[in-house]
């Protein structure tokens, strides 16, 4: 039987601090995705515009802060709390998913706020081109 031949690991691009920096995906391959608001559809777009077309973005790091926590709560509880609802779960077991969702939430806030002010410009236009990839 001859010897199989393994490949090496694929090397991904490293970032500044040598983590790798994953490909972007196939253009019409696989996705999943939440549906939100009007209302928030609108202030995002607002925040990137304002963030994109800023000679300072830096400035507008807390906004941008706070659409990304609300596009993680209202993933979360899209992705979440919504199949529970569907699937007409005890309300104990709804409020026990809730209140973890809105623990995991509560940690993550901090973290985010901490990561994005410290980005700089081109960072910053890094993520607002990332979450409008999202949209499309």
């Amino acid at each position: 039987m001859p010897a199989s031949k393994k490949q090496p690991p694929r090397q991904l691009p490293r970032g500044n601090n040598s983590k790798p920096v994953e490909s972007p995906p196939p253009p019409g391959g696989p996705s999943l995705r939440f549906y939100y608001s009007d209302s928030l559809h609108e202030k995002i777009l607002d925040v990137l515009t304002t963030v994109e077309q800023a000679e300072d973005s830096t400035r507008h790091r807390e906004a941008l802060c706070k659409i990304v926590l609300e596009l993680a709560g209202t993933g979360m509880h899209y992705y979440y709390l919504r199949p529970l609802s569907l699937a007409k779960t005890s309300p104990v077991l709804e409020r026990s998913a809730r209140m973890g969702i809105n623990g995991v939430l509560w940690v993550m806030a901090p973290v985010i706020r901490n990561v994005i002010g410290r980005m700089d410009k081109p960072h910053l236009l890094a993520v607002c081109t990332h979450i409008r990839q999202l949209m499309d």
